[in-house]
């Protein structure tokens, strides 16, 4: 399953599966909640439901944690510099299309004028 799938984004693991399958306490996925680093969706009847994208933020959060000994708030202010990186390379990539079309429009001019 890959990021363009649209069940990447399905939630379809209860706490504690999702818990199992990062090898985490669940109660540490309830505080992971509780400051704001995992956004679960949430059932009818309110229980926490995890897609595979939730799971692989908890992956990233662990490395980061773990490994690089980043803090939560740290955790959070990477995940923003993240998303917002990621939101400046489809602008650009807009823009880069934009840039080419209008480039081939005019050269296509300029080859009429010839």
């Amino acid at each position: 399953m890959e990021n363009g799938d649209p069940l990447y984004d399905e939630p379809c693991y209860v706490i504690s599966v999702a818990a199992k399958i990062v090898d985490l306490h669940p109660q540490t996925l309830r505080y992971y909640e509780r400051v704001g680093v995992i956004m679960p969706h949430r059932s009818e009847g309110n229980r926490r439901l995890y897609s595979p994208r939730d799971v692989e933020r908890l992956r990233a959060i662990i490395r980061l944690v773990d490994d690089l000994g980043v803090n939560l708030a740290g955790v959070e202010v990477i995940f923003n510099m993240r998303r917002r990186m990621e939101e400046m390379q489809k602008e650009m990539d807009r823009v880069r299309a934009e840039f080419e079309e209008e480039t081939a429009r005019l050269r296509a001019l300029l080859e009429d004028m010839s």
